[in-house]
C-alpha cells in the first residue's frame, strides 16, 4: 500500500517511523510519502490561503496549489483522494477495514477556515473524525492512517491480532489480565486460570457483550446477536444470579 499525504506540516507524520507501525514500514508492507502543499504555490511568497469572497473571518486554502499537488501525486498514486473535513462521513472501524484493502490512498489535510469549494471536484471522499474541532487535518489524518495500516496483513506480526479487537463487530473488547495473579487484593478471574479454552472463550464473549451493552448502548444496538451469543448471555447471567 502507498499512502500520500498532502499537508502544510510534513514533519508531523514522522511518528509513523516509530513502534509497530514503523516496523511495518521497514518491512516494506506499506510506504508513506508526504508532500508540502506550499511547494506547489505559484505565489511569489508561497501563500496557500486568502480571504474569502463575500467577507467573513479567517482565511481559506486556495485552489491552485492543492489542485496542482493532487495532479502531481496522481501520477504515482491512483488511489482515492480523501479530505479530512467536518462535512464528511464519520470514520469508524468498518471504514478502516474497507480502506485497508486499497493499494493506494491520498490524504488531503486542510487548515484555516477550510478549502475553496472548487477543490471538491478533485476529492473522492470526505471523512470526519468526529463532531469536534481540530487545528488542522493532520490531527485527524494520523489516527485514521494508523487504524488503516494496522489492519494490513503482517503489520501487527500475527494474522489474529486484530480479529477480536474493539469495534470489530460493534462490540468492545473483553478485559485482559497478566501477571501477577493477585495485586492489591485484586485477583484475576478464576475462569482465566482454569485452562478450559471453551469456557474462557464464552466468558470473554459474555464480557464483550455486557460491557458494550453497559458502556456503548449505541454500538450494542447495531450488533446482531447470534444463537451462540444468546446462549452465552443466558448461561453467564444465570451464574451471576446464583
Amino acid at each position: 500500500m502507498r499512502i500520500d499525504i498532502l499537508t502544510l506540516f510534513p514533519d508531523m507524520f514522522s511518528l509513523f517511523n516509530e513502534s509497530i507501525i514503523g516496523r511495518g514500514k521497514e518491512k516494506g508492507l506499506y510506504s508513506i510519502h508526504t508532500t508540502n502543499i506550499r511547494d506547489f504555490s505559484k505565489d511569489k511568497h508561497k501563500k496557500v490561503d486568502d480571504y474569502p469572497y463575500g467577507g467573513g473571518s479567517g482565511l481559506v486554502m486556495t485552489v491552485q496549489p492543492i489542485r496542482d499537488a493532487i495532479r502531481e501525486i496522481r501520477k504515482v498514486n491512483e488511489g482515492a483522494v480523501i479530505f479530512l473535513g467536518p462535512k464528511g462521513k464519520t470514520f469508524n472501524q468498518k471504514m478502516a477495514e474497507e480502506l485497508s484493502k486499497k493499494d493506494g490512498l491520498i490524504f488531503l489535510c486542510g487548515h484555516y477556515e477550510g478549502i475553496d469549494e472548487r477543490i471538491y471536484a478533485d476529492i473522492d471522499m470526505e471523512v470526519s473524525l468526529g463532531d469536534f474541532i481540530l487545528t488542522g487535518g493532520e490531527m485527524a489524518a494520523i489516527p485514521i492512517i494508523d487504524s488503516i495500516l494496522r489492519l494490513r496483513e503482517g503489520v501487527l506480526g500475527t494474522d489474529e491480532s486484530s480479529v477480536e479487537e474493539s469495534f470489530s463487530e460493534n462490540l468492545l473488547e473483553y478485559p485482559q489480565y497478566t501477571r501477577p495473579e493477585e495485586y492489591d487484593n485484586q485477583k484475576v478471574p478464576e475462569i482465566l486460570l482454569s485452562g478450559h479454552h471453551e469456557n474462557i472463550r464464552q466468558w470473554r464473549r459474555y464480557m464483550m457483550l455486557t460491557t458494550t451493552r453497559e458502556r456503548r448502548p449505541d454500538l450494542y444496538a447495531k450488533h446482531v446477536l447470534s444463537k451462540d451469543d444468546m446462549k452465552i448471555l443466558k448461561k453467564f447471567s444465570g451464574m451471576e444470579e446464583k
